[in-house]
């Protein structure tokens, strides 16, 4: 007899198991170099400087304070911290602009839940961020493509076959990855991100901006935030229609699940609402920690040595490809972040490769296919330099390419 279940959710039919979460379980087969997760390295990790942030904690009069319910807009000195850290990335904002959130992944859930009906269609690029197709999917939407500086669409080839598909249906936002993005490793140019507001000033719709690996720039200049060049158009963040997603999970430690939303009181108050009826609030005495690890240029610090430290790794794995590839093989060059982007030939389909990667190669990797909306991408694949040692990076890029030729 089979188990018994319940008569699930509609929403539930289209959850699916994340391939870079199942992936993951590789890291711990001896012998194998990953390079699918893209995790940040431990070694980077403030053990020392989060053992004693919490030592400190309890030693003060807020220790009981860090064990109870808090607020839900998160800790008011973190909060004030990160609404500086904005100002200086050209969006001067407030503490009441400023959401903490279990990193950025509970923010795409919190943003699908606020802002989706279903049958309503959400933007995004082609490939784009395998999370936020899982998190804005829960809410049953279509998707559609963006591709700001290389497409001439028009507002009216978006919004018209929303309006078809569902009575009502409308397009609601779109979704970028502004810098060093998941999993192509491209940096969205200012030219473009300039069209993709201009789409979403013609179709009144907000523009999520994920910054998760914004800090971790190697190479030639910063790119101005989406929501910078929209505060130059529209003067400040409660009129701005880009609402920031960042992150201290690829700069200080992803198990303090510390992320933010930027955006105006207007939204803000709404996604309290939200965060209320989710989890009440973040763990206090982890923002309190977050609060220590991160002040007095600890924040700096910790971002400059992981840019140098991926930065090597990075080196490594482009110089190996230009070494050991095929020539049919293309991949990106990011200036930043953690991925690289493979294009194979059309007739080689990665998921295949995985599976003699992983036996006769000892190599892992993320399928291309899991970050399309629409079923492409069979014939690429996602590389993060994150997890292996430099010196282990060009050996398994070699035997990846020796088993493609």
């Amino acid at each position: 007899m089979a188990d018994w279940q319940p008569a699930y959710a509609r929403r539930a039919e289209g959850m699916k198991a994340s391939e870079i979460r199942e992936l993951l379980k590789l890291i711990e087969r001896p012998g194998i170099t990953s390079f699918a997760g893209g995790i940040p390295d431990p070694e980077l990790f403030p053990s020392a400087a989060a053992a004693q942030a919490y030592a400190d904690v309890f030693a003060t009069r807020s220790g009981a304070r860090a064990l109870q319910y808090s607020v839900s807009e998160g800790y008011e000195p973190l909060r004030c911290w990160i609404a500086a850290l904005m100002t200086t990335r050209g969006v001067p904002a407030s503490a009441d602009n400023i959401l903490i959130t279990a990193g950025s992944q509970q923010a795409l859930d919190f943003l699908g839940k606020l802002l989706v009906t279903p049958g309503d269609t959400v933007l995004v690029a082609r490939p784009t961020y395998l999370g936020a197709l899982q998190a804005f999917s829960a809410y049953e939407p279509h998707f559609d493509t963006i591709e700001p500086g290389r497409s001439n669409r028009t507002p009216a080839s978006y919004a018209d076959p929303a309006g078809q598909k569902m009575s009502g249906a409308r397009v609601k936002f779109a979704y970028a990855v502004s810098d060093f993005a998941n999993p192509t490793g491209e940096t969205m140019s200012e030219t473009a991100r300039l069209q993709l507001l201009e789409l979403a000033d013609e179709l009144e719709i907000p523009v999520l901006e994920d910054t998760a690996y914004t800090a971790l720039r190697f190479d030639g200049s910063d790119v101005p935030a989406i929501q910078a060049l929209d505060l130059r158009r529209c003067g400040s963040v409660d009129r701005s229609r880009v609402i920031y997603l960042g992150t201290f999970s690829k700069t200080v430690a992803p198990g303090l699940r510390i992320g933010w939303v930027c955006a105006s009181r207007a939204i803000i108050s709404r996604l309290v609402l939200v965060k209320q009826a989710s989890d009440l609030n973040m763990s206090a005495i982890n923002q309190l920690v977050m609060h220590q690890l991160v002040t007095d240029g600890r924040h700096d610090r910790l971002i400059a040595r992981a840019r140098e430290h991926y930065r090597v790794k990075r080196d490594a794995m482009l110089q190996a490809l230009a070494a050991h590839m095929p020539p049919q093989v293309t991949w990106s060059r990011p200036d930043g972040g953690l991925f690289v982007w493979l294009t194979l030939p059309e007739a080689v389909s990665s998921s295949e490769l995985l599976v003699r990667a992983v036996d006769e190669a000892g190599v892992a990797f993320v399928p291309g296919g899991a970050f399309f909306h629409d079923g492409r991408g069979a014939n690429t694949l996602r590389l993060s330099y994150s997890l292996p040692s430099a010196s282990a990076i060009g050996p398994a890029i070699e035997r990846l390419a020796r088993l493609l030729k």
